[in-house]
């Protein structure tokens, strides 16, 4: 599947349990960029299953750097024999390659789902949120507002009674 963004272009596919993805520009052919895809493929199931089953981290793929630098190599330039054949070889079987905009997806993401939130599918940033507007803040406030309120007048009344028998006792003297 290929998912259009302005310029660029993600190009994907899942193979057994493995997610191969690349980013072009949007000039560059998708078939190259799948023969691509496919050739990564190929390399890692010359690898034992065990070893690619045991990897849990994405850059756990760093110990595969070199093989995908030796692939990327070969595909970085559209103009060779080689890229130019395979553009150019079975013209009438074009890969069935999915291609959608990004603003395609999030309509039907907005279709389909209810819960992506609204600044999502609109694409608007998320508004800065401040500590006072959090849930979390509220239930506090809601719960010691009443406890600190009374606190607080029985503090000022007492302090007000200390003032008014200090003044009481200074006054007698």
């Amino acid at each position: 599947m290929t998912i259009r963004l302005d310029h660029h272009c993600f190009n994907y596919l899942v193979e057994n349990g493995i997610f191969f993805i690349t980013l072009c520009d949007s000039s560059y052919p998708r078939k190259l960029a799948f023969h691509y895809l496919q050739d990564l493929h190929q390399e890692f199931e010359k690898f034992d299953n065990s070893l690619i089953e045991k990897i849990t981290r994405p850059y756990s793929f760093v110990k595969f750097d070199s093989i995908i630098g030796n692939i990327r190599k070969r595909y970085i330039d559209t103009r060779t024999q080689a890229n130019l054949s395979k553009l150019s070889a079975n013209r009438k079987q074009e890969l069935d390659i999915v291609t959608k905009h990004v603003s395609e997806i999030l309509e039907c993401c907005r279709q389909n789902s209810d819960q992506i939130p609204e600044r999502i599918l609109t694409g608007t940033p998320p508004t800065p949120s401040s500590i006072w507007g959090s849930p979390r803040l509220q239930v506090i406030a809601l719960k010691w507002t009443p406890i600190t309120i009374i606190v607080v007048v029985a503090v000022v009344l007492l302090w007000a009674s200390f003032i008014l028998t200090e003044n009481f006792i200074i006054s007698s003297l």
